[in-house]
């Protein structure tokens, strides 16, 4: 039987809940890489971090509750260009990712 509440399904989450998602993720990556990043390059990474997260909905869905597992992800498939376009090491960008994000 299905739920009559559509609140509380377990399905994929709306499109406007990942952006929000991805949006506080990447606040706090920068605040926590204590380097000023403008607001236009931080808008320009959401789309990029959206967009991926976007194509790999299903596994990520899959994985949600494994935030090691998330952060590997990230790691190695949005923190490239992210680093390049904040101009940022990748490194010290995925270690304040991971600290803000938990995993």
């Amino acid at each position: 039987m299905k739920p009559t509440n559509e609140k509380h399904s377990t399905g994929y989450p709306t499109a406007r809940k990942i952006k929000r998602a991805c949006s506080n993720e990447l606040y706090r990556t920068a605040k926590r890489l204590k380097t000023w990043i403008p607001k236009e390059k931080q808008d320009e990474a959401e789309k990029i971090y959206f967009k991926k997260v976007a194509l790999n909905l299903p596994w990520i869905a899959e994985n949600q509750s494994n935030r090691k597992l998330l952060s590997d992800w990230w790691d190695e498939n949005v923190s490239a260009e992210i680093a390049e376009l904040w101009e940022v090491d990748r490194d010290a960008l995925c270690v304040a990712f991971r600290d803000a994000f938990g995993g």
